[in-house]
C-alpha cells in the first residue's frame, strides 16, 4: 500500500547486487572482486520473503548475469574484471531466483505472470489477480539472456508468452494497451494508456530484446506500438524544432477510445526520449526531454508525479530516479551537444544540494519543501550514478571498446553478443503461427522522422538543441517563467 516501498527490497542485499556491473563500468576492479565474492559468500535467495517479480528480475536477475558477463569476457573491457576461481556462481544464483520466480507464471489463465512471488514458498494464497503492464511484459531481456547462456528455453518462454499475451488484448480501435490487466480473464482493469508508471518498460523492452536477441517479432510489435503512441499518446506541434503550436508531450489516454483521461505524466516517462534516441527519432527526443529538464530546473528534482495543467507536483516525491539522466546520457551521444554535458551538471549540483546525507543520498519526500527520506533506492547506484559518471567520461570502454553495448532497463550493461542472437532450442520450439518472422526483413521505423538515426546536423551542434523560443514556451508551460 506504500506506494514509495512496494515489496522491492527482499532482505537479499539488494544494493549491494544492483549496484555490481557500476564498479566495473566505473574501472573500479578491486572493488568489484570485493563486492561480487561478497555476494558470492553471503547472498542467498532461500528465504520467506515475498517479492515483486518485475524488481527481482530487473534489479538482482538482471544485475547477476550483468557481472557473470563482465567476469567471463574474455576481452575484459573495463581492465581486469575477473574473480580467481570463479566457477560461474553469479550465473548459478541467477538460475535458483528465476527458478523461485517461476510459480508466478503458473495457474494463470492467460500466461501473464501473478505480481509477487514468495522465494520459499511460491505465488501467497491471498495474491491479487491484476498485474501492470510494464511488471507483467517487461522480464524479456534477463529471461532470455539466462535462457540463452543456459542453453534452457523455460525462462524466455514463459516470459515471450507474457509479452504476447498482453499484445494480443490491445485494443483493436487504437492497438493501444491499458496500464493493469487481470491475469485469469485478461479484462483491463486500468484502462489508462501512457509512457509512465505501469507502462513504461513493456516498450522499451520490445525494441531491446530485438536488439540484443534479433527476434523480428519484438521489433514489428514495436513499430507498431510506436506508431500507435504517436498516433494516439502525443499532443502539440507536428515537429519539435520548427511550426506553430505547443510543444510535444505525451499524454495519458483511455486505450479504447484515445480520450485524454487526466492531466499528469509521471517521471517514469522521461525515460522515452533515451527510446526515441535508439531508434532515431531524435528530434523529436530533444523537445520531450526539454520539457523534463525545464521540470528538473524548476524543482531541482522531478516530482514523481506533475500535473501539467495546474503546473504543479501531484505527487512530490523525488526517490533519485534515473530516467532523465538516462535520457540526457543517451542524447548526448547521439548529437555531442555540450548542452547535454550542462544538463548533467545542472542535474549533478541539484543531487549533490538537495538529496546528499551523512550516509549516502536520500530520497526527497517533497521536491518543494526539500525535506528528505531515510531511503537510498538501489537503482540511484545502478544508473542514475552510471548515467551520470558516463556522461561525462568520454574515454570509457563503453564508449571505446569497440564492444557493443545495451543497457537494460535497470541500467545493467551488457554486451551486444553473438551468442544471444542464437538459440540453442529453435528447432525444437518452432514459432507459433508463421515462421517466417525470422527472415522477413523489418526495419526500425520512425514516426515524424525522415531518416533514421542521422545525427543532428553539424551546424547545429553547437546551438542549443531547441530553438530558443521553443525553450522559452517549454519554459512558460512549466512556470519557470
Amino acid at each position: 500500500s506504500n506506494l514509495n516501498i512496494n515489496d522491492v527490497l527482499g532482505n537479499y542485499s539488494l544494493t549491494l547486487i544492483d549496484a555490481l556491473d557500476t564498479l566495473a563500468v566505473m574501472g573500479n576492479s578491486s572493488e568489484f572482486q570485493k563486492a561480487v565474492k561478497l555476494v558470492i559468500d553471503t547472498v542467498s535467495f532461500d528465504k520467506d520473503s515475498t517479492v515483486q517479480v518485475f524488481e527481482a528480475t530487473i534489479r538482482v536477475l538482471g544485475s547477476l548475469l550483468s557481472a557473470h558477463i563482465i567476469i567471463t569476457d574474455s576481452k575484459q573491457p573495463f581492465g581486469d574484471m575477473t574473480i580467481k576461481d570463479y566457477d560461474n556462481e553469479l550465473l548459478h544464483l541467477a538460475h535458483d531466483l528465476a527458478v523461485r520466480l517461476l510459480p508466478a507464471f503458473e495457474n494463470t489463465k492467460t500466461g501473464i505472470p501473478y505480481p509477487r512471488v514468495n522465494l520459499k514458498k511460491g505465488v501467497p494464497p491471498d495474491s491479487h489477480n491484476e498485474t501492470c503492464t510494464a511488471g507483467a511484459g517487461s522480464l524479456l531481456v534477463e529471461f532470455g539472456i539466462l535462457s540463452r547462456l543456459l542453453g534452457d528455453s523455460t525462462f524466455e518462454w514463459v516470459a515471450r508468452r507474457a509479452v504476447k499475451a498482453l499484445w494480443s488484448l490491445r485494443s483493436n480501435n487504437t492497438g493501444l494497451l491499458g496500464n493493469v490487466v487481470n491475469i485469469q480473464t485478461g479484462h483491463w482493469v486500468g484502462k489508462q494508456s501512457g509512457l509512465g508508471a505501469g507502462s513504461d518498460s513493456f516498450y522499451e523492452y520490445l525494441l531491446k530484446s530485438y536488439i540484443l536477441f534479433g527476434e523480428k517479432e519484438d521489433l514489428e510489435m514495436f513499430n507498431a506500438a510506436y506508431q500507435n503512441i504517436q498516433n494516439h499518446l502525443r499532443r502539440g506541434r507536428e515537429a519539435c524544432n520548427e511550426g506553430e503550436g505547443d510543444p510535444p508531450l505525451y499524454v495519458n489516454v483511455n486505450m479504447y477510445t484515445g480520450q485524454l483521461m487526466n492531466t499528469w505524466i509521471d517521471s517514469l516517462q522521461a525515460f522515452f526520449p533515451g527510446l526515441q534516441v535508439l531508434i532515431g527519432d531524435v528530434e523529436d527526443a530533444i523537445c520531450l526531454h526539454a520539457f523534463y529538464y525545464a521540470i528538473w530546473k524548476r524543482y531541482g528534482a522531478l516530482p514523481e508525479r506533475y500535473n501539467w495543467q495546474l503546473q504543479a507536483p501531484d505527487v512530490p516525491f523525488y526517490p533519485l530516479r534515473p530516467e532523465l539522466v538516462e535520457s540526457t546520457y543517451l542524447l548526448y551521444q547521439a548529437t555531442k551537444n555540450p548542452f547535454y554535458l550542462h544538463v548533467g551538471m545542472d542535474i549533478l549540483q541539484s543531487l549533490e544540494k538537495y538529496t546528499k546525507a551523512k550516509c549516502g543520498y536520500a530520497t526527497l519526500h517533497h521536491v518543494v519543501e526539500k525535506t528528505k527520506e531515510d531511503r537510498m533506492e538501489s537503482f540511484f547506484l545502478s544508473e542514475t550514478c552510471k548515467y551520470l559518471y558516463l556522461l561525462f567520461d568520454e574515454e570509457n570502454p563503453v564508449h571505446r571498446s569497440g564492444n557493443k553495448f545495451m543497457f537494460t532497463t535497470e541500467g545493467h550493461v551488457v554486451s551486444v553478443d553473438e551468442r544471444f542472437r542464437s538459440s540453442l532450442w529453435e528447432d525444437i520450439l518452432p514459432a507459433e503461427g508463421d515462421s517466417s518472422h525470422k527472415s522477413k526483413a523489418t526495419e526500425l521505423k520512425a514516426a515524424n522522422f525522415s531518416s533514421n538515426c542521422n545525427r543532428v546536423p553539424d551546424e547545429r551542434r553547437y546551438l542549443l538543441p531547441l530553438k530558443s523560443n521553443y525553450m522559452r514556451q517549454i519554459d512558460r508551460m512549466v512556470g519557470l517563467i
